[in-house]
C-alpha cells in the first residue's frame, strides 16, 4: 500500500549505508582527481562529516533499543548491555586489527616506513581507548578511532539512561538540551581555534562522539513522542534542515556551528517521514548497505592501502576502472566480513557471555 509507512528504523539504516561509502570516497578522493572535477573533489572531501551522522545514529539507536531494558534491569541489565556492544563491534574490529599488524610486520620485514604502525600504541587499539586524549595522532586502522570514542559513549550509557527521569522532560526540554549540546561542541572548537569538525581527531574526537551521541538519544525521545503526529513534525523538521543549511551557506557559518543541528533535524524529518525520500533510503538495497556498514568503514582503509600496492602506478591516480575495481572490492569483502565474521561472531559472543554480565542465579529454595 503506497500510503504504509516504512519500517520505522530501514530509512536510518540506509542513510547509514550511504554515509559509510562517502567515508570510502573521502580518503580515496585524492586518487580520484584524474577523473573526478575539483568541485566534486571538494565535495568528497567533506565525507568525514559522515562519522557525526554516525554518532547521532548510534545514539539514537542505541537508545531505541536498550534504554527501557536498562531503566526495567537497572545494573545487571547494564552489564549484559556493555558485553552486547563488546560483541557487536570488538571482534570485527579485531580481525582488522590483526590484519594490520600481518602488513606491519611485512613492511618492518621488507626495510619499509612503519612510523604509522606505533608498536607502543597497539595496546591503545586492542583495547579501544586510542582515541580518549592518548595520543596525538591517528595510527593503524584511521577509521577505527570512531570506534574508540563509541565505546566510551556505551560506557557512559548507563549512567545517562539512569541520571535522569527522560520520559518526564518536555519535549522544549528536550530540545533545549540538544542545542545546548551543539552550541557547546561549537563553542569547544572555536575557543580552541578550530572551525573544521575534522580537526585534530585525536585530541577532539571524543567530544564530537560524546556530544552527537547524546543528540541522537534526544533525537530518538522526540522521535517516540511526534511519531503518530508525522503529518505535521516531519515536514517542520525539513523545513528547520533546510533553514538551516541555507543559514549556514548564507552566512558563510563554521561547520562546527550548524552541522550537527542540521543532522539532528535532518534525521528527524527521514525518521518520522513516509514519503518518498523515506521509501528509498529505507529501500531493500541500501538496507543492505547499512546492514553492512560497519565491515565496510572498518575494512576499507586497509583495502586501500592493499589495492593501491597491488594495481596503481607510482601517480597513486585511479581511472575509472581501477575504481571500479576497488569499489567492488569493498563491497564484496563487506558483504563476505559481515556474513562471514561480524554476525557470527556477535552470535557466538552473546551466547557465551562472562559471568559477570549473565544474569545472577537464583537464590535456592529453603
Amino acid at each position: 500500500m503506497s500510503g504504509a509507512a516504512p519500517r520505522h528504523l530501514d530509512a536510518l539504516t540506509g542513510i547509514r549505508g550511504i554515509a559509510a561509502w562517502g567515508v570510502v570516497l573521502y580518503h580515496i578522493r585524492l586518487s580520484l582527481v584524474s577523473v573526478l572535477p575539483e568541485p566534486v573533489i571538494d565535495a568528497l572531501g567533506k565525507g568525514y562529516l559522515a562519522v557525526d551522522l554516525f554518532f547521532i545514529l548510534s545514539g539514537f539507536v542505541i537508545w531505541y533499543n536498550y534504554a527501557a531494558r536498562l531503566q526495567m534491569g537497572g545494573w545487571h541489565e547494564a552489564r549484559l548491555f556493555l558485553w552486547r556492544r563488546f560483541a557487536r563491534v570488538w571482534p570485527l574490529h579485531g580481525a582488522i586489527l590483526g590484519a594490520f599488524v600481518v602488513f606491519a610486520a611485512m613492511l618492518l620485514a621488507t626495510g619499509r616506513d612503519t612510523s604509522g604502525y606505533p608498536l607502543a600504541e597497539l595496546p591503545l587499539h586492542i583495547l579501544l581507548i586510542q582515541n580518549w586524549g592518548l595520543t596525538d595522532e591517528l595510527a593503524w586502522n584511521h577509521p577505527a578511532w570512531s570506534i574508540s570514542t563509541e565505546f566510551a559513549a556505551y560506557l557512559l550509557f548507563p549512567l545517562l539512561v539512569f541520571a535522569a527521569r527522560w520520559d518526564r522532560l518536555s519535549s522544549r526540554v528536550l530540545l533545549a538540551l540538544a542545542a545546548l549540546l551543539a552550541a557547546g561542541l561549537h563553542l569547544l572548537f572555536a575557543l580552541t581555534g578550530r572551525d573544521s569538525l575534522g580537526a585534530d581527531i585525536a585530541r577532539m574526537g571524543l567530544w564530537r562522539c560524546l556530544a552527537g551521541f547524546v543528540m541522537g538519544m534526544i533525537l530518538c525521545l522526540l522521535w517516540q513522542r511526534w511519531r503518530d503526529a508525522w503529518r505535521r513534525v516531519a515536514p517542520a523538521a525539513a523545513t528547520a534542515c533546510a533553514a538551516i543549511v541555507a543559514s549556514a551557506w548564507t552566512l558563510d557559518l563554521p561547520e562546527t556551528g550548524w552541522v550537527p543541528a542540521a543532522f539532528l533535524t535532518g534525521l528527524l524529518a527521514l525518521a518520522l517521514g513516509r514519503g518518498p525520500l523515506a521509501r528509498i533510503m529505507g529501500s531493500p538495497a541500501l538496507t543492505w548497505l547499512g546492514e553492512i556498514s560497519y565491515s565496510t568503514y572498518l575494512a576499507h582503509f586497509l583495502l586501500f592501502i592493499l589495492y593501491k600496492i597491488a594495481f596503481v602506478d607510482a601517480s597513486l591516480q585511479l581511472g575509472w576502472a581501477g575504481l571500479a575495481g576497488y569499489l567492488a572490492l569493498v563491497l564484496g569483502a563487506s558483504a563476505g566480513l559481515y556474513y562471514g565474521l561480524e554476525k557470527p561472531a556477535q552470535r557466538w559472543l552473546n551466547r557465551h557471555p562472562p559471568r559477570w554480565a549473565r544474569a545472577p542465579d537464583p537464590l535456592p529454595a529453603e
